[in-house]
Parts: structure tokens; sequence; C-alpha cells
């Protein structure tokens, strides 16, 4: 009975609050007001990049959607509005950095674009962050990736956490990993955010360190609220242990 009573007395151990300062870039984001579902305005961007300048992040590339369908940035806009919002961040005491790149859908659109070798927006050494629809396996996902690589683009899988129809989510990882592609993930599926599957993939993901960059993803304060409230999430920690590339953006 002792011994029963030390097994179930045993308490889980209570991690810190990470410090997200060690993750130093947040390279997915949707915070360029007014062009996509993330931020609507000026003030709504200011106070994001107030909030993660504030959990310790020193450089913020944002992603606006480029989506045919729904969202028809263009690159000329994206920079535009990338301008504008430094000439805010000029007038106030921010110290954050902030470029912009962008989340390409993975469409027919997208491919004429890369076949036509229209110019396309990238961060760091060539990456360039590819969104898959999330109900639906697309077909030529290998054809996708092999005319990034061979026009020398490094492809970001956005989320890759997040499409259930990849059935053994590690191995195809490590597959693309191998050729070239980088895996991200956000932080708010390890919380379960996105559902209690997708937080499985992300375990699943980050127990086999196949992830490369990690992200917040935000739209909106909720999103970074959220991630501040489970700053002890173990899960968490793990992913802050493994070795991104995050870092290397600074």
């Amino acid at each position: 009975m002792r011994l029963l009573g030390k097994i179930f007395s045993k308490k889980e151990e209570i991690l810190p609050a990470l410090d997200m300062s060690i993750f130093k870039v947040d390279m997915h984001s949707h915070l360029i007001p007014g062009i996509d579902d993330g931020s609507k305005t000026m003030s709504q961007t200011i106070g994001l990049l107030s909030k993660l300048e504030e959990m310790g992040y020193k450089k913020v590339i944002t992603t606006p959607h480029i989506m045919r369908d729904y969202y028809q940035n263009t690159p000329d806009i994206i920079l535009n509005g990338l301008a504008e919002l430094k000439n805010e961040l000029a007038t106030l005491n921010l110290n954050i950095q902030v470029e912009a790149a962008a989340e390409y859908y993975f469409d027919y659109a997208f491919m004429q674009q890369l076949q036509q070798k229209e110019k396309l927006l990238t961060f760091g050494d060539q990456y360039i962050l590819i969104e898959f629809p999330f109900h639906a396996k697309p077909s030529k996902i290998d054809d996708l990736l092999f005319e990034l690589l061979m026009q020398g683009y490094k492809p970001v899988i956005a989320h890759f956490e997040r499409y259930l129809y990849f059935d053994d989510c590690v191995s195809l990882a490590q597959e693309w990993r191998d050729k070239g592609v980088s895996i991200q993930l956000n932080f708010n599926s390890i919380f379960g955010h996105y559902g209690v599957e997708v937080k499985r993939q992300a375990e699943r993901l980050i127990d086999a360190e196949a992830i490369d960059f990690a992200a917040t993803d935000c739209h909106n304060i909720d999103h970074l609220l959220i991630l501040e409230r489970n700053s002890t999430n173990s899960y968490l920690h793990k992913l802050s242990h493994l070795k991104l590339k995050n870092n290397q953006l600074i």
C-alpha cells in the first residue's frame, strides 16, 4: 500500500514558462493590415508586433496569403504594405525588425506562376512558404516540390501537422527533408487549438525531431495569448530543444 501511495501521489513535473526569445524570429504570420484574413488595421498590427517584441522576438517575417480565389495579393501589394508598416514603425518606440514574404497556396494558378518564372517572395536563403488545402490531398505535390527545388527555391511546408490526410506524417516529413524541403509547425497546434488529431500529429513530429521551423501563424491577438497561456507546455519545451532554423534568419 505504501508503494502504491507513493506511485499515485507522485506529481507531474511543473515546467517554468518558456522564454520565447529562444526562437528569435517568427517566420509565418499575417500582419500586413487589410490584405488577407489576418490583421485588419494598422493599430491591430502595431499591437501584435508590440506583443511579439514583449515575448522576446527580435524579428518577424510576415507572410500574407496569396490565393487566387480568395486573396489576390501580388509581390507589389505585399511590399507596398510592408513599406507603409515600416513607415509607421519608424514613428514608434519598437525595436522589432519586420520583413515580408508570402504564404503561397498550392493551386493551378501557383503552378502557372512557377512555370512562367514569375517573381516569388522568399525569405532567408531562398525559402518559400507553401500551403496545401486542409480537406483534400492535392495531386502532383511531388511535381511542385521538384519544380521549386530545380529553380533554386527551398520549399517550406506551412503547418505540416494540420494536413491529416498525410497518414504517416513522420515518414513523409523525413523523406521530404532529405530532398531539401523544410517542415514548419504552428505553436498552437501543440495545445490542441486546431483539434486533437492535429495536436497528436504535432507531438509525433516533435518526438521524431522532424521540424525545421516553428511559428505563430499569428492572425490576431488570441493566437499570441494562447501561446502565452501555454508557455509551460512540455512539448513546447521539447520543441525549443530541437535544432530549428528560426535563429538562422536573424
